[in-house]
């Protein structure tokens, strides 16, 4: 799994940051790219970047603000032109199927695949054998939603030694017998898979958060996580215009990430009214709380481990 970042602003794009996308890319799991949020010009981002418009067959967008969801009618539309055909599936709070509707027929835009309207609420949204998606609700001026995106655990490496015990040579086999809980060969012999196999390899664990004020049970539901991208739209000095304005501080995600357990955070969602200087600083503060962490840029990409 690898993040990349397509934009880490708030409210209005700046010179140093689009406003909020960012893109999960599974190429080599299920050579598909899954959209969370998609301010306006993300199709710009995406330009810059590797990632080609018709992998993309999932969106989740997070709320209905104008800064996650203005760049999700242009993007549709010229995935059209980038040979896109297969169906893409989106996800979010009620009003997404109205706006994104409305806007394409307002424009007379025709698409060459399906869309599937997927309304959420909390809970389990999404699941196949693979890989599972939790919707949470957050706390902001309008319904806002965190996602959780699980892998389930992969079966553990075979043990050449054990098999070679078993007159099992490398081969073709080898895929079979770890295909399979059981495996007989020519001879009769069965092979049970869990007697020659290592541990099971745990799935990466991801969770992402919409714009929103600290919730309490949110860590909780974070528990544990790899990898917890949560918004940082204000430094801890402001912390009252992060409670005006329903928003959290980094101080809020870092204290959030350690009482969580997670491994690692991203901190997104940053205001234009913050310079470099100001958030290294800030980071070192950051630091005394939660470690290791980091301010995100545009194009950031994070492989998760």
């Amino acid at each position: 799994m690898e993040i990349t970042f397509l934009g880490t602003g708030s409210g209005v794009p700046s010179k140093n940051r689009n406003v909020s996308s960012l893109a999960l890319k599974m190429l080599q799991e299920r050579d598909e790219v899954w959209l969370f949020d998609c301010g306006e010009a993300t199709q710009h981002q995406i330009m810059n970047t590797t990632i080609k418009p018709r992998k993309i067959t999932k969106i989740f967008i997070t709320h209905m603000h104008g800064d996650h969801v203005l760049g999700l009618p242009g993007l549709l539309s010229s995935r059209s032109f980038q040979s896109g055909e297969s169906t893409v599936e989106l996800y979010g709070p009620t009003g997404l199927k109205e706006f994104v509707e409305t806007t394409l027929k307002t424009t007379g835009t025709h698409l060459n695949y399906p869309l599937v309207y997927k309304p959420i609420k909390e809970g389990i949204i999404y699941q196949d054998q693979d890989i599972k998606v939790s919707a949470k609700k957050l706390k902001h001026g309008i319904p806002s939603y965190a996602y959780k995106i699980e892998e389930e655990d992969k079966i553990g490496p075979l043990l050449p030694d054990r098999l070679k015990e078993l007159g099992v040579s490398p081969g073709p086999i080898y895929e079979t017998i770890k295909n399979q809980s059981t495996t007989v060969l020519p001879n009769g012999t069965e092979v049970h898979r869990e007697n020659v196999t290592g541990s099971d390899i745990p799935g990466k664990r991801i969770a992402i958060c919409g714009d929103t004020k600290p919730v309490d049970s949110l860590a909780q539901w974070v528990n544990g996580v790899d990898v917890l991208i949560h918004e940082a739209t204000f430094i801890e000095a402001d912390d009252q215009l992060a409670k005006d304005y329903s928003h959290s501080t980094a101080a809020d995600a870092a204290r959030l990430a350690k009482q969580a357990q997670v491994s690692y955070l991203l901190l997104n969602h940053i205001s234009s009214r913050y310079q470099q200087q100001i958030l290294e600083e800030e980071k070192t503060r950051l630091q005394s709380i939660f470690s290791p962490l980091q301010f995100v840029d545009d194009f950031t990409e994070f492989t998760v481990k």
